[in-house]
């Protein structure tokens, strides 16, 4: 598997800082003990101002800072200038299906708002349990608000008539929530959550003392009617665009080239492009152009010991990126080895670890070309599914059924798959065969 490789190739002990309340710390020392290479040092709060304090006595101490939630991650990026990777644990639909239960005995929920929860995890867990008729109020943003910001959010809704609870990813939001009268229920992280951030965590942190100034060369292609519209209207907005890959770029102490009006090439080190992305975890500039100036955006970017190493990579990524579909990234490492896809305008639901070199050329061998395995990469991370019939993967790959069984009787004759399941057609005929990707699941994290 990646990540046991990975687990080898990292130093023996790591320190990690973990900041977050009292209420949530054995959940998180219980899930450390699957990760021998940390050592923790933990800091309690009861308030999450506290955290602020707490990182300023880590921040120079440890390889890698840990918050529990959004809210003391946020204060912390705002107030200090961190020199470590910094992650927070997410809230994914997981730990929904426990606060919906709660919640469901405590009001009659018509409507409610939610904060620190993305639109596509709530509506996924919905539909699994067939949830209808709750109008849904998400706090947009909320990364970049106070917890005052958030709070009145909550609680105009509420007073206003428009919401009748709550779901917040904070646990002072929720208390000060109860004061104001506001049913709502504190979204905490479960195992599996804690368990993501950690894998990122071990991430950030490979090779960290001699990988921090490595070259990174990004390829940024953009496309969106906004571009290509009237003569006048397209040039501000390319102005705009520009102003704004200009932003992104110096926020990685990099420099930046217009290569044509459609892309950009970056460069920058392996340190900045880790910090900004979270780990290599998600690429805001692409929802910001999405929001602003409906551009999608193919990223790739590129690690090398060497400047030349590093734009041959970023190429590859590129191309990867295109080949899923575009509005998506890829990190191409200096060993060849595939990071990615990083969320972009929505988040994924899955992660997917380092797909390994050689796994791409033993897929390759197989009659698995990088374009498809790019494409099913991605429909893996978005979806976290592994199975598929021979329907969905010619609509995943672009390409006709026939041609379809075609590549699937390669890959049975090569190993790459196996026949999962069939199901019955639900008129006379064939049973329709699912088909499983082994090699997928062992990168799913």
């Amino acid at each position: 598997m990646a990540l046991t490789k990975l687990l080898h190739q990292l130093p023996t002990e790591i320190r990690i800082g973990v900041i977050g309340p009292l209420e949530l710390l054995p959940l998180i020392l219980q899930t450390l003990k699957a990760f021998p290479s940390f050592i923790p040092e933990v800091r309690v709060y009861r308030h999450e101002s506290e955290a602020i304090d707490h990182t300023r006595e880590l921040m120079h101490n440890v390889e890698v800072l840990l918050f529990s939630g959004p809210e003391p991650y946020r204060l912390a990026r705002q107030r200090l200038t961190l020199p470590v990777p910094a992650l927070y644990v997410p809230r994914s639909g997981t730990g929904l299906y426990r606060a919906l239960f709660h919640l469901d005995h405590k009001c009659d929920m018509q409507a409610c708002t939610a904060d620190s929860l993305s639109k596509l995890a709530v509506e996924r867990v919905f539909t699994e349990l067939g949830i209808r008729g709750i109008d849904m109020y998400y706090c947009e943003g909320d990364l970049l608000l106070s917890r005052d910001d958030v709070l009145q959010f909550h609680v105009r809704h509420y007073e206003q008539g428009k919401s009748s609870a709550a779901l917040t990813g904070s646990r002072e939001v929720s208390e000060m929530l109860s004061i104001y009268g506001v049913p709502n229920e504190w979204v905490m992280p479960t195992e599996q959550d804690i368990t993501v951030s950690l894998e990122r965590a071990l991430l950030s942190t490979e090779t960290r003392r001699s990988k921090e100034t490595q070259f990174v060369i990004g390829l940024i292609h953009m496309e969106g009617a906004d571009i290509e519209g009237p003569q006048q209207d397209a040039g501000r907005t390319k102005e705009r665009i520009h102003r704004t890959v200009q932003g992104f770029v110096e926020s990685l102490n990099g420099h930046v080239t217009q290569i044509n009006d459609y892309e950009y090439l970056f460069v920058t080190t392996r340190g900045a492009f880790e910090a900004v992305t979270g780990g290599y975890k998600s690429i805001q500039l692409a929802k910001e152009m999405g929001t602003a100036y409906g551009v999608t955006m193919s990223i790739g970017a590129g690690f090398g010991t060497s400047a030349s190493d590093a734009g041959v990579h970023a190429e590859l990524a590129l191309r990867h990126a295109k080949d899923a579909g575009g509005n998506i990234c890829f990190i191409v490492r200096e060993d060849r080895s595939i990071i990615g896809p990083l969320e972009m305008a929505e988040a994924n639901e899955c992660d997917m670890s380092l797909i390994d070199f050689k796994l791409v050329k033993e897929a390759e061998a197989a009659g698995l070309s990088p374009m498809h395995l790019s494409k099913l990469v991605a429909q893996v991370a978005r979806t976290g599914r592994t199975e598929y019939s021979a329907f969905e993967l010619a609509v995943i790959l672009n390409i006709t059924v026939r041609s379809t069984h075609r590549l699937l009787s390669l890959w049975l004759d090569g190993g790459l798959i196996e026949i999962a399941r069939e199901v019955k057609a639900p008129s006379k005929g064939r049973p329709k065969q699912i088909y499983r990707f082994p090699f997928l699941e062992d990168l799913v994290r």
